[in-house]
């Protein structure tokens, strides 16, 4: 039975996106990825070779300078890699990333477009060899061992047109070994959770592409992974459902399952994750808590002042930047001093500067981005998330 339904009518064979079946269906793009990493049928899967063991692996820590794994941290990892290496025809790709994921966690690979986020996931999850470094998901170097464990949404979506709801759902979670019957039965409760109960027995070719990005999602969690991997996640969800997924995400974490993403909008990682691993030119450059992340950029005065000149103005530092805004409102920007504010304001309104506001402004991801990858390698973020907003 299960062998008949995984063969859905039209469908000459699973191979490569794009391949127009016999029944006239087209093959969905998204499957293959996931085929071949949860039946282990990927070469990456079944290489012969056994990756030598992590011992204390060199991490870049968040002061960013090297340190060794501890083999008793506060949390066990669920993903962990050293030296990632990969080329395409001669080109670098990946340039010797190293990842520590603790389980549990909420980890973003943040990057744009092109930086190598989905080549990193790939290598991590064994859908594609390193050509360098190693790699381990819950202590396996060959992470076929444990894809039952893993739930992946790459970021090229598929669905079969012609199937129902709950079928895709129960057709996914087969893949990873769970039964036809108790798919079904779980897609049925987890349709109706997200809202979804009244199109149960609808074919996905009558979805809207919200709701059917919506089934694959259901799809991809029904065998109840301890790993969840999403590659884009975001990318071509409108603003409703960006903040379903974004629930979604904080769901599973409450439940102790490790979520890793990939993303090029900066808002969501900064939202969601715990760590992140900021990836540019193939390289990660920092990989941290998002926290340690903006810390690394002083926190920023804003102060509002009636006066322009006074002995006041000694108080404040030399590269204050000051900007005039009417006849009456000045505008400062500074660092926040090393030796606090309070003696500054003391000074301030001893010297009648006419305090009108003051804000301490702590630095965002992005600004922390600027600094770790670049100017380029920001603006390229920035086109790519205006990219996105338009698809």
């Amino acid at each position: 039975m299960a062998e008949k339904f995984l063969q859905p009518r039209g469908t000459a064979r699973i191979g490569r996106g794009g391949r127009k079946a016999t029944g006239g269906e087209t093959q969905p793009s998204g499957l293959p990825a996931q085929i071949g990493l949860q039946l282990g049928i990927n070469h990456a899967c079944v290489c012969s070779r056994s990756l030598p063991a992590i011992s204390h692996a060199p991490m870049l820590t968040e002061t960013g300078t090297m340190t060794r794994l501890s083999p008793a941290g506060s949390r066990p990892l669920a993903i962990e890699a050293q030296g990632l290496v990969k080329r395409f025809d001669g080109i670098l790709a990946v340039d010797g990333v190293d990842i520590a994921v603790p389980e549990g966690a909420i980890y973003g690979i943040l990057g744009p477009n092109g930086a190598g986020k989905t080549t990193t996931l790939r290598m991590l999850l064994g859908i594609i060899d390193p050509d360098e470094g190693v790699r381990r998901i819950f202590g396996k170097d060959r992470p076929h061992e444990v894809a039952k464990l893993i739930g992946y949404l790459p970021e090229e979506r598929g669905l079969y047109p012609a199937m129902k709801c709950d079928e895709a759902i129960a057709f996914m979670g087969a893949l990873r070994g769970l039964p036809l019957d108790e798919g079904r039965a779980r897609g049925r409760e987890l349709l109706e959770r997200h809202g979804l109960g009244h199109a149960i027995d609808r074919q996905i070719r009558q979805l809207s592409k919200g709701m059917a990005q919506t089934v694959q999602l259901l799809g991809t969690l029904v065998h109840r992974p301890r790993l969840v991997v999403f590659d884009e996640p975001f990318s071509g969800l409108d603003a409703i459902n960006q903040g379903k997924l974004e629930v979604t995400i904080r769901e599973l974490a409450r439940d102790g399952v490790t979520v890793i993403f990939s993303t090029h909008v900066i808002h969501h990682a900064e939202r969601l994750c715990d760590e992140v691993a900021i990836i540019a030119a193939g390289k990660v450059p920092y990989a941290g808590s998002v926290d340690t992340a903006r810390d690394r950029i002083p926190a920023q005065v804003r102060l509002e002042t009636r006066a322009s000149e006074g002995a006041w103005r000694a108080a404040l530092p030399d590269d204050a930047r000051h900007d005039r805004r009417g006849d009456e409102s000045h505008f400062w920007h500074f660092p926040v001093p090393e030796t606090g504010i309070e003696a500054m304001l003391k000074q301030l309104i001893d010297g009648h500067a006419g305090i009108l506001s003051l804000s301490i402004e702590r630095a965002g991801l992005h600004d922390a981005f600027v600094e770790i990858a670049g100017e380029a390698a920001a603006r390229a973020l920035k086109q790519d998330a205006a990219a996105g907003e338009s698809r």
